[in-house]
């Protein structure tokens, strides 16, 4: 009688045995599904940033005297640019808005570092001029048009054909005809 209650023991065993691998395979396997998904969305989060990066980067100046823009700087060790990239980093990674680190960069460096003046004050005047001249110069060109169009006919050189003698205009005539018969 000793045999079956071993084997109810057993078979007890092995069914909690068998509810704890269940588990842990479960276990195991939310826990590798989250690392994969970190995985994959981390880089992704990371790219996210880096392109907000970049876009920042391209609205902003390199303040080494290059005259180019921020993330296209292409002094070799250009410590300026290296600098000014992390603290972009910094900021894009703390989340901050676009305009916040924008004007944090504008209250370091003032307005020379905006790749564009803003539209405002007497930057305002930077961005009218070129309109303003094409408008001009499009007027100027339409009045020289107009001018030209409405210039009187050319006088003639000579005298007008009325003002030739009949008698000379017939002796001219007989002479051409008597000079194509020939």
């Amino acid at each position: 009688m000793t045999a079956p209650i071993d084997q109810t023991v057993s078979s007890r065993g092995s069914a909690a045995t068998e509810g704890c691998v269940f588990r842990f395979l479960a276990l195991l396997f939310v826990v590798s599904l989250a690392a994969v998904l970190v995985y994959v969305a981390g880089p992704a989060a990371h790219a996210q940033q880096s392109d907000r990066a970049k876009r920042l980067g391209g609205k902003l100046m390199c303040m080494c005297g290059c005259n180019q823009i921020l993330t296209q700087c292409n002094h070799v060790g250009c410590s300026t640019s290296t600098e000014m990239l992390k603290k972009m980093d910094a900021l894009v990674a703390r989340n901050e808005p676009d305009d916040l680190t924008l004007q944090s960069f504008t209250q370091e460096y003032g307005t020379a570092v905006l790749a564009e003046p803003p539209a405002k004050g007497f930057n305002l005047v930077a961005w009218t001029i070129p309109a303003v001249s094409f408008a001009i110069g499009l007027a100027i060109v339409l009045v020289v048009i107009s001018h030209w169009r409405r210039r009187a006919a050319p006088i003639p050189a000579g005298p007008a054909p009325s003002d030739v003698p009949p008698d000379l205009l017939a002796r001219t005539r007989a002479q051409a005809d008597r000079d194509t018969d020939e």
